[in-house]
């Protein structure tokens, strides 16, 4: 069965060795050879993206030697260590190990592997990919490698980089709520020629995976003086880092376009608002919170009853604090009322006792793993921590499926109050006749 994906990234506690070898059919792939070895490719590759530190990535590595030997002619099976490398982690949004993706027909845009980890899992999971392909190929959908058919191997459109200019420039970005990179650029400059492709594909890429909130722009310094002469601009190219009522800063990394997606996404992280701590409310609520986080952090909370509208505000202040110190992961935070939700509740084997309780849950892989140290905020934050280091137990959905999840009311913020028993008036029932009528 497949396992929660939460090895996150973390830093590691020291150099280990890598997991494959020359030996092995995994292909060992870095900066250097993943242009020519998969973009360039028209083969179908599955890739994973390890950390050496990641005890979920070690318990995947003997499966994934024994799928790559199976497949060997067939597919092609990738290895990076992402912590390594972590520019070409970040050109493909990998925020947490292992990551497995299928590089198909588009090898710009890699598809997210969502089967088991067992070595027979993803020999199936790939026969379906390879499937889908030839599908594809045979109705002339697709071309083979994608954008790699085009010059320099492309991956980008011109289109995701705003073209600034003096007349725009004030507006688009120093108006702006989100994060610019901007470059300063003169058409006859050599290095400004080769950021160009590295640009574009780092602005299509940002622009998906932030949503449209950090973006990628470029001002023709040669012709628009004013803008450029009010940053100073002397060489080219020259990058800075636009954020609303701060100094503009130079951005000091790398021309890869897997630096400069790094680099945003970092920035996207920074600037980010803590995530918002919802109420399970409805299935659409829970279905919209998980389905678009890696993983859902679930608590479940006493009843109202119980602890007062005091009681409960304080447990999830403890859970916003938690929200603020991980919102870099943005995973999903939810909370429901004991007995709200209980199949949702059996399901997590919460049920009936021991609140307050909570679950981190991955709905993809429908695995979760529970709260067994205290709802405190050092409690929280070391169950949380563990998690990120892959160290958490985890088990499966009772029932292998999402439970069904109730229509409830929303808590009004007040204290509880206990239902009211109804009074019955007893003076207007003639006893008397109630019997002598029994007695007929």
């Amino acid at each position: 069965p497949a396992r929660l994906a939460c090895c996150l990234l973390s830093p590691p506690p020291a150099s280990l060795p890598p997991f494959y070898s020359a030996s092995d059919d995994v292909v060992e792939l870095n900066p250097s050879n993943f242009n020519r070895e998969v973009i360039q490719s028209d083969s179908l590759w599955l890739i994973e993206f390890y950390a050496p530190w990641c005890g979920h990535c070690q318990n995947l590595t003997p499966d994934w030697k024994k799928a790559a030997t199976a497949l060997k002619g067939i597919v092609k099976i990738g290895a990076v260590d992402a912590d390594q490398h972590k520019s070409l982690g970040g050109q493909y949004g990998v925020r947490g190990f292992p990551t497995i993706k299928i590089f198909g027909a588009n090898k710009n845009k890699p598809e997210e592997y969502q089967g088991g980890r067992s070595s027979q899992a993803i020999v199936d999971g790939a026969m379906n990919a390879l499937r889908s392909l030839v599908k594809e190929r045979l109705s002339g959908k697709s071309g083979g490698s994608g954008y790699s058919k085009q010059s320099g191997g492309g991956g980008g459109s011109k289109n995701d980089v705003v073209e600034l200019t003096d007349d725009n420039f004030n507006k688009m970005v120093l108006e702006s709520d989100d994060v610019w990179l901007v470059e300063f650029f003169a058409p006859w400059c050599g290095h400004c020629k080769n950021l160009e492709p590295e640009w574009a594909a780092a602005a299509s890429a940002v622009k998906e995976q932030t949503k449209g909130k950090v973006r990628l722009g470029a001002v023709d310094a040669t012709v628009h003086q004013v803008v450029s002469g009010r940053y100073g601009i002397r060489g080219f190219p020259t990058i800075k880092i636009f954020r609303k009522g701060e100094e503009p800063e130079d951005y000091q990394g790398g021309r890869s376009r897997g630096d400069i997606i790094e680099r945003a996404l970092d920035l996207y992280s920074d600037n980010a608002a803590p995530p918002e701590l919802v109420e399970i409310l409805s299935e659409d609520i829970m279905k919209k919170t998980c389905e678009d986080s890696q993983l859902c952090i679930i608590a479940v909370l006493p009843h109202i009853l119980d602890t007062g509208a005091s009681g409960r505000n304080d447990y999830l202040d403890v859970m916003m604090k938690n929200a603020e110190k991980y919102k870099k992961k943005m995973w999903g935070w939810l909370w429901t009322e004991a007995g709200a939700q209980m199949e949702l509740e059996a399901s997590l084997g919460i049920g009936g006792f021991g609140y307050p309780a909570m679950a981190a849950i991955n709905t993809r892989k429908m695995k979760f793993a529970l709260l067994r140290g205290s709802f405190s905020e050092k409690g929280i934050n070391e169950f949380l921590r563990e998690l990120s280091v892959g160290r958490g137990s985890t088990a499966t959905f009772g029932g292998g499926s999402m439970p069904k999840i109730h229509t409830v009311e929303a808590w009004d913020g007040k204290d509880g109050q206990l239902p009211e028993e109804e009074d019955y008036d007893l003076s207007d029932v003639d006893l008397d006749d109630d019997l002598e009528k029994d007695e007929l």
